[in-house]
């Protein structure tokens, strides 16, 4: 084993984090922190939950940046003496344990590096994602609840608040489709790497005959909209259709007609919610959704008017972005990136980091190359 330059070590990881923390600025993070401190302190904050939330959420967000940058930091000079000791003492178990630190740091400044590449327009927002079961019959539906439960199960791990908005149930089993949002920032930034057509290859639970199926699912991230956006969407244009909410159990399930349907006329655009108790809840949930959808519409009718006149037209997703094969080997592969896990079990409870990650990246080098 070659022996570990760790002066030249030390010196690359401080190149790289004074690159990080000039990206991310710190002096405006700080700021951030002291204007958020004092709208968080007055009295009657929670008088409006919902801005109270925000606040509070953005807040807790960019003191958790200061404090991953800080923290990096003390790190670094930490290694250098834990390096200085070692070498003094000719100590072994200290080199080993600098070692180690070594490589830890490596990845956690990657994973900050990851974070710098999310300046997009809509990056910062909250998200809202949808999956919907493709060709695959039953084991397609079975396999949209497997990639909400990954999410859910994703967003959990990072102490990300989700809401279920809606849940269409397939009639054998699984999901026909379902909508969530995730309650954080950059949760759209981080998420929509995730978009795409994704694909199941496995032995079917629901074919006594044993036969491998293949399956698929389709995954939709949007911004969430925030008050200042201003989409306007005459009331002519709606079309509302009200219908009793389906699926398991609960007092309020095929009793009322609670659940709403909003059919956007001149865009076709359709979004239901069901998961409230009351019609009047559903609707709100439904229009917030169906603004977010049409903002990012009105974007990407935007951005293909830019590209048109570049003379770009290429396509930036295809059809198929990530397979999930069980059978005849265990092997999880993003085909954009290329990265590949074998640990499926661990992919579907949630462990998926390394994968948005590369996606990150691979966006950023994507935009940057359509720039050239």
């Amino acid at each position: 084993m070659a022996e570990i330059d760790f002066p030249a070590e030390i010196r690359a990881l401080r190149s790289t984090f004074a690159s990080i923390e000039e990206v991310s600025d710190v002096a405006k993070i700080k700021e951030d922190i002291e204007e958020l401190s004092e709208m968080a302190g007055v009295p009657d904050l929670w008088d409006d939950p919902s801005e109270a939330q925000k606040i509070t959420s953005k807040l807790s967000h960019r003191q958790s940046e200061l404090e991953r940058l800080e923290k990096i930091q003390s790190r670094i000079d930490d290694l250098e003496v834990l390096v200085e000791l070692a070498q003094d003492e000719a100590d072994a178990d200290s080199k080993a344990e600098a070692v180690t630190e070594l490589e830890s740091l490596r990845r956690s400044l990657s994973q900050l590096e990851v974070v710098t590449l999310l300046s997009g327009e809509y990056d910062a927002r909250e998200a809202v994602v949808t999956i919907r079961s493709g060709a695959g019959g039953v084991d397609a539906a079975d396999f949209a609840e497997m990639l909400l439960r990954m999410y859910l199960r994703w967003a959990e791990r990072h102490g990300y608040p989700t809401t279920v908005l809606d849940t269409s149930y397939a009639e054998e089993a699984g999901l026909k489709s379902a909508t969530f949002e995730v309650k954080a920032p950059y949760a759209y930034g981080t998420l929509v790497v995730e978009a795409g057509t994704h694909r199941l290859v496995r032995i079917s639970p629901f074919d006594n005959q044993g036969r491998r199926q293949t399956s698929f699912a389709a995954v939709e991230v949007i911004p969430l909209i925030e008050p200042t956006d201003h989409i306007d969407i005459p009331d002519n244009d709606i079309r509302v259709d009200v219908f009793r909410s389906s699926g398991p159990g609960g007092q309020s399930v095929n009793t009322t007609d609670s659940a709403v349907r909003l059919t956007h006329l001149p865009t076709g655009t359709v979004v239901s919610m069901q998961n409230e108790k009351s019609q009047l809840q559903n609707r709100a949930a439904a229009m917030r959704v169906l603004q977010s959808r049409l903002l990012l519409l009105k974007k990407e009718q935007e951005d293909a008017e830019k590209k048109a006149f570049a003379g770009d037209v290429k396509a930036s997703w295809g059809d198929q972005m990530r397979s999930y094969v069980l059978n005849p080997y265990q092997m999880v592969k993003d085909l954009r990136t290329e990265h590949e896990v074998g640990n499926t079990s661990a992919v579907f409870d949630g462990e998926i980091d390394d994968f948005i990650d590369a996606g990150i990246r691979w966006r950023a080098n994507g935009s940057v190359s359509a720039r050239k």
